[in-house]
């Protein structure tokens, strides 16, 4: 890399991102095509990842054309169905999985064996699942020049009533990724931990926009920066974790400064 190119670090890589047809994988996606990258996406349903990539190619005519997979988290099969996965991308410089469900906050004396396992099927199994298969496909495993960064959330740190479910994921992830960084080294492995943030999550979550405006606006009065974030706010955390050869084991912290009131 010449000197001039030194901070064009995505330029010409690939970066499969799972979870990425909607909300901050989206925002991540259009973040490495910017940057002069190409990307994969990924999602459950093959009509979310066509819409995807059409609204990328009508954003970025001139950069590599986005390609697009499904691939089901959800199954008792996720292994299986992320080795179909990764055999359809092939190689890739990086891994972004920002996948997730529906958050569902449940109060301690209603939760379930079966509760517990369906909060950790996307957010934790198959992101390490995820992890396991992907890293086999990585251009250079015994490069830093190479990377994986998962997606917790603020809860990992923060608590909330009735989280207690989520939370145990969210802050396992944290945990994940610090043992990953070890198990995979010198491929850096880190991760991003998001406050709230304004994505498509809500109105498919069944959020009215009565609530959702109502629930904003108690957000951004509480948080220092005064706002909701957007996924293009979260996607630089990513980029970031992306392009700094340096940092691995670490979680990125952007949630308009909740831990601090």
């Amino acid at each position: 890399m010449s000197s001039t190119d030194k901070f064009h670090k995505l330029a010409n890589k690939h970066v499969l991102i799972i979870g990425g047809t909607s909300g901050i994988g989206f925002g991540v996606a259009e973040g490495v095509l910017s940057s002069g990258g190409s990307v994969t996406i990924s999602s459950s349903q093959q009509s979310s990842i066509d819409s995807a990539i059409a609204r990328l190619q009508t954003s970025y005519p001139n950069a590599p054309k986005p390609r697009g997979f499904p691939v089901d988290l959800s199954s008792p099969s996720v292994e299986q169905n992320l080795e179909k996965l990764f055999e359809q991308v092939g190689k890739v410089d990086h891994i972004v999985y920002t996948a997730g469900d529906k958050l569902v906050t449940i109060p301690l004396q209603d939760v379930t064996y079966e509760k517990i396992l369906a909060a950790g099927q996307v957010r934790a199994f198959a992101a390490l699942l995820a992890v396991k298969v992907g890293s086999r496909y990585l251009t250079n495993p015994k490069s830093p020049e190479c990377s994986i960064v998962l997606t917790t959330g603020s809860i990992s740190e923060h608590p909330r009533e009735h989280w207690s479910v989520v939370a145990t994921f969210g802050a396992g992830l944290l945990g994940m990724t610090r043992n990953l960084a070890l198990d995979l080294k010198p491929v850096r492995v880190n991760c991003v931990a998001p406050g709230v943030v304004d994505t498509e999550m809500w109105e498919k979550g069944g959020m009215s926009a009565d609530v959702k405006k109502g629930l904003f606006g108690s957000v951004a009065s509480a948080q220092p920066t005064g706002r909701v974030a957007g996924p293009d706010d979260i996607a630089e955390a990513f980029l970031y974790l992306l392009k700094d050869r340096n940092v691995t084991g670490r979680c990125i912290s952007t949630d308009g400064g909740v831990m601090l009131v």
